[in-house]
């Protein structure tokens, strides 16, 4: 046994495990939310972050109180806004609006190609090599998704929606790389717990905003039992693994954050069969295996120091 290399602490395998089967939940809550209350994915969303509002607010408060807080530049916090309602706003929009329309192991699979989105990001803007692993992991990511797509249309073919529900999905993966990418380049100037904070914050006023000039406030007032989607989707597949997360990430790394996180995908499938009645098929679960080996080699390839917090 090496002895010079420093052992990592459970709890911070655990904390991540835990992290990334509470992120996993949000699609099953939102499905759930749909069934039982016919809302809207704006309004859904919008109740989430009234819920999650205030513990991101006490969070950038205290982030800028301490002595080490970085003051940012007018252009990082135009950059920090951005990103926010790229990643957040927009992102968790398209995200809510597909879920309407494909099964929550199908959206998590889709959403699980924003690795391979990065690698594109930063090959194209910031002229870093995509390596020989890094193709190959392109390859089975690809192919994993193309499986189990397949096997998702033998099973659903006629489903209303299907195509335009996984452009949605598959453009939320894209705006959410651009997040990951963009967030890459400020966190190590800003740090990364108040470009979360604030982040979400830019995020929260744009959905207020949109939901001011295109809401249904009359079913937000009226559905009564929203408000209860609202708030589990608020704290356990948003605040709680967020934080959870970061705390894993300072036990054990951001590679080992990503390899952990592979449970996501199967945990989704595994809670949407119990939960919502979603059949598992071989596709899905042969795909889904191929999707997980290839972002484990892109997540080993790159250092990412964003929690791999999905929408």
């Amino acid at each position: 046994m090496d002895s010079s290399r420093p052992s990592l602490p459970i709890s911070g395998f655990i904390l991540t495990l835990l992290g990334a089967i509470l992120f996993s939940t949000k699609a099953i809550i939102v499905k759930l939310a749909f069934g039982a209350t016919h809302t809207d994915a704006l309004t859904l969303l919008t109740l989430r972050m009234v819920f999650s509002l205030p513990f991101y607010g006490v969070a950038a408060l205290l982030v800028s109180s301490q002595k080490a807080n970085v003051r940012m530049t007018r252009p990082e916090w135009a950059w920090v806004a951005l990103l926010g309602l790229c990643g957040y706003y927009l992102s968790s929009l398209l995200d809510f609006i597909g879920l309407q329309y494909v099964s929550a192991g199908l959206e998590r699979l889709i959403l699980f190609l924003y690795p391979s989105f990065v690698v594109f990001i930063n090959a194209l803007f910031f002229k870093q090599r995509i390596s020989g692993i890094q193709k190959w992991a392109l390859v089975l990511t690809y192919s994993g998704i193309a499986i189990a797509y397949v096997g998702e249309l033998v099973l659903d073919a006629s489903k209303p929606g299907l195509y335009f529900g996984s452009l949605m999905v598959f453009l939320c993966a894209i705006t959410y790389s651009v997040y990951i990418a963009g967030s890459g380049k400020v966190i190590p100037r800003v740090g990364a717990n108040k470009f979360t904070a604030y982040a979400m914050l830019a995020a929260t006023a744009g959905i207020f905003a949109h939901f001011a000039v295109a809401g249904n406030g009359q079913m937000l007032a009226a559905g009564r039992a929203l408000w209860g989607y609202g708030l589990a989707l608020a704290v356990f597949s948003t605040v709680l693994p967020s934080f959870i997360i970061s705390q894993g990430l300072k036990r054990i790394g951001s590679n080992n954050v990503a390899i952990v996180s592979g449970i996501g995908p199967v945990s989704t499938i595994l809670q949407a069969h119990f939960f919502l009645h979603e059949k598992i098929f071989a596709a899905q679960i042969f795909g889904t295996g191929l999707v997980i080996v290839g972002v484990l080699l892109l997540s080993w390839q790159r250092k990412t120091v964003a929690p791999p917090a999905l929408a």
